[in-house]
């Protein structure tokens, strides 16, 4: 007898093959001879879309399926079972690559499958002690994979997705935190997810792992020093020469070299702020003309003028009107003073920081070098949270309110874009020219090409108050010029790491 979760996955998966079908037959009419190259170009937008959309529902349910195949394959495949094993038995190596065959995908592919399928099968239940009275019981399945279970089989994710949060969050470390009340974090971890979820349908697969990563790293703050040094530890350079006498590399960065790196690529490839080399083909299209290099080919000029120019080089003369720097945001409880012996006061970090552009957690040891190294901007709210403002006092934001707008919203806050907040331009609610305010909660960053298509379709946003007290800001489009009628708002979602809670 199938369970419900095979019976509703089934039927989403024939629901939607049927209406694929029922589009591709409406689409290609009495043309039965045509090919579906040419189907698919002769619809209109609203029927691809939908198609699409279709497609990607059988895609989804299919997924679901093939990883739960997939896994119970490799288990019937186990080495324990020698010959008498699945994939040995049909003449296969192991179960990876019986699984290979049949779908044709790739080893990477068929390896998220079968974890997938592992995460969906029920929990196994401890071997049973010998003279026991009763069998033991299966241990329940927590509460935080039960949702991500139910949002894989139910349709409401990809597989994709499911791997994103998944493997970004990880198991919650209870081991790692024996004072804490051992169901405080997988009640977070819960939380974590359902706000993750929220988000799977807006950002993309990549910037949902990261956010994944972030919400971790926030629950699990001493886990991002381990972290932090496995990857300094597997820091490395390789260089080498291929046969037709090409020079290639290949670097491994640790966190704090990759947040450098990151920051100067950015600084040379932010729209309308780019890179400025001298004798080289930027020059050029700083005067007017055209820059004919692809942005691999800009970060690859930057990188060289950089170790070319050396640490002393005019930041001006590669960078434009921003010199590049790493931000760490860091909250005021994640930070101690101490009184020494001398009357010195002394400033420790006893939390973690997250980088203010994709906000990757920071250990406190190398959040605390960095403000013995650079020093801190405050950012002074008042008593409700929010940042001060300056009113009408002038028109455009201050470099704290910039700050502290880069810090509630974790970039550019346009639907969908994942733009980091080195890119953005901040954008009044209410126009300056119609009586708008340079106050923090009437601002909202956004990129150069979000900001121009706000304006040039017509659409406003607006900020309101949660039932939490929280700003929620949303999206509102005009009315549409020929059935009259308006979109219904949309929520544009914060990308910031403070939106996790910290543990």
């Amino acid at each position: 007898m199938k369970s419900s979760g095979a019976m509703a996955t089934t039927r989403r998966l024939r629901d939607a093959a049927d209406r694929v079908a029922a589009d591709l037959e409406a689409a290609c009419g009495a043309a039965l001879s045509c090919s579906l190259s040419e189907v698919v170009a002769g619809i209109g937008d609203d029927e691809l879309l939908a198609l699409l959309s279709d497609a990607a529902q059988v895609r989804a349910a299919a997924d679901v399926i093939t990883a739960a195949a997939a896994a119970e394959a490799t288990r019937r495949s186990a080495r324990e079972l020698g010959y008498d094993g699945l994939a040995q038995r049909t003449g296969h190596r192991n179960g990876t690559t019986l699984v290979q065959t049949i779908t044709g995908q790739t080893r990477a592919d068929v390896t998220r499958a079968v974890r997938t399928g592992e995460d969906l099968a029920p929990s196994v239940p401890p071997p049973a002690v010998s003279g026991a009275e009763s069998a033991p019981a299966v241990p329940a399945t927590p509460e935080w994979l039960r949702l991500l279970r139910e949002a894989l089989t139910g349709g409401v994710i990809t597989q994709a997705q499911f791997r994103a949060i998944r493997d970004g969050l990880g198991d919650p470390p209870v081991e790692r935190y024996p004072d804490l009340d051992p169901g405080f974090l997988p009640a977070a971890w819960a939380t974590a997810v359902g706000m993750l979820l929220e988000e799977a349908g807006v950002f993309p697969v990549e910037e949902l792992r990261n956010a994944a990563r972030i919400a971790r790293d926030r629950l699990d703050p001493v886990g991002v020093t381990v972290r932090f040094e496995e990857r300094f530890a597997a820091r490395s350079l390789r260089t080498w020469t291929d046969e037709h006498g090409q020079q290639h590399a290949k670097i491994v960065f640790d966190d704090d070299g990759a947040a450098w790196v990151q920051v100067i690529l950015s600084a040379a490839l932010r729209p309308r702020r780019g890179p400025r080399f001298v004798e080289s083909p930027a020059a050029t299209a700083a005067d007017g003309g055209r820059d004919e290099r692809s942005n691999g080919q800009v970060q690859y000029d930057t990188v060289l003028a950089i170790l070319r120019t050396g640490a002393a080089a005019d930041p001006a003369q590669s960078f434009g009107d921003r010199q590049p720097g790493v931000r760490i945001l860091v909250t005021a409880d994640t930070l101690t003073s101490e009184t020494d012996a001398d009357g010195v006061i002394r400033v420790r970090v006893v939390g973690v920081g997250h980088l203010e552009d994709g906000g990757a957690a920071i250990p406190g040891g190398v959040v605390d070098s960095y403000l013995c190294d650079a020093g801190s901007v405050p950012v002074i709210r008042d008593s409700t949270g929010r940042p001060l403002d300056v009113g009408r006092e002038q028109r455009l934001f201050t470099r704290k309110q910039r700050l502290a707008i880069a810090a509630r919203h974790g970039g550019c806050i346009g639907e969908h874009c994942t733009a980091p907040s080195s890119w953005t331009e901040i954008h009044h609610l209410t126009h300056w020219s119609h009586g708008g305010h340079t106050d923090v909660d009437d601002g909202v960053p956004l990129c150069r090409n979000c900001h121009l298509g706000l304006h040039n379709r017509g659409q406003w946003i607006t900020r309101e108050r949660d039932p939490d007290g929280a700003d929620a800001y949303w999206l509102h489009s005009p009315p549409d010029p020929v059935s009259g009628e308006a979109a219904p708002p949309t929520r544009l979602r914060s990308r910031s790491p403070l939106r996790f809670t910290a543990a």
